[in-house]
């Protein structure tokens, strides 16, 4: 959001500055929506991921679809959000949407197959517990912080998350193995209170809508190159990681263990009156629109 800020008061002119306050310093991330809405702040960027009950058609993008980077992933969630329009959003004004890249299990031991996975304890959150418990893994809860202690102490054999954390939270020197089949997503969205944006000039505005589709591929290629990229060179070069692959027959055993996850979705929300069907044919078809 610090590149979104610059963009936008190198494109205004000056005419706008935009303070950021990184790391909850102003609002925690779990107020963050709610903040928003009670001018707290006039923009907050938060997780609909990890806030599900609130953003229930956009948690579709969350579920094990096969993105294979964020900025695949990303630019779906740009583009399918604006198709649709859900209702979550009303209040809201989108300013940017973007991912991290899909999680990956990143293990002391190698992870070849399911019964390799069996009953391993591998840090997760949101929607990365349920993929992990479908597949025959034991989750565990706790805050990225507490991986690499957690590790080191063996209460837990890895975690699954995207890739950067390997360099940025050293974890390279204890998980030697990166087990190559991509899971979910984390969603992003940064958002204004709608009224308050109904109030900015025209002109301010259409710089800020000119940005949003821009935001969701610059931030998928940093994230992808930038962070997960150097990563794992670091970690190749620095510590030998190895990339563990999956036999065509073990992939298609670990696709068929994570599709009751995507029926139990379109299940639910169809219940709710949502397009659920529709939603994930449309993400299907960006997601391979994108990756060409």
């Amino acid at each position: 959001m610090a590149h979104w800020a610059a963009e936008v008061a190198k494109k205004t002119g000056g005419k706008v500055e935009v303070k950021t306050f990184p790391g909850g310093t102003l609002i925690g991330a779990r107020d963050m929506y709610d903040g928003v809405l009670k001018g707290v702040a006039d923009i907050g960027l938060g997780a609909p991921s990890y806030d599900p009950g609130r953003f229930p058609l956009t948690s579709g993008v969350s579920l094990p679809v096969g993105f294979r980077d964020a900025t695949v992933a990303s630019r779906t969630l740009w583009t399918l959000t604006h198709e649709f329009k859900p209702k979550e959003f009303e209040a809201y004004k989108i300013i940017a949407m973007f991912t991290t890249e899909p999680g990956y299990i990143q293990s002391r031991a190698s992870v070849a197959s399911l019964a390799d996975l069996k009953g391993m304890k591998l840090r997760a959150a949101g929607t990365g517990v349920p993929v992990l418990q479908a597949l025959g893994a034991a989750p565990v809860g706790m805050p990225m912080p507490e991986v690499p202690q957690s590790v080191q102490t063996r209460v837990i054999d890895g975690t699954m998350t995207s890739r950067e954390v390997l360099k940025d939270f050293k974890l390279a020197a204890m998980l030697k193995f990166v087990t190559d089949y991509p899971t979910v997503v984390v969603t992003f969205a940064a958002v204004m209170d709608a009224k308050r944006w109904a109030k900015l000039p025209a002109d301010v505005r259409g710089v800020i809508d000119a940005l949003g589709p821009e935001m969701s591929v610059w931030t998928g290629n940093y994230h992808d190159r930038e962070n997960v990229g150097a990563a794992l060179a670091w970690a190749k070069k620095e510590h030998g990681l190895t990339i563990v692959a999956l036999a065509p027959g073990e992939r298609a055993q670990w696709d068929a263990r994570l599709k009751p996850l995507e029926e139990a979705w379109v299940k639910e929300m169809t219940a709710k009156g949502l397009p659920a069907k529709e939603y994930l044919a449309r993400l299907r078809a960006l997601r391979d629109q994108y990756s060409k």
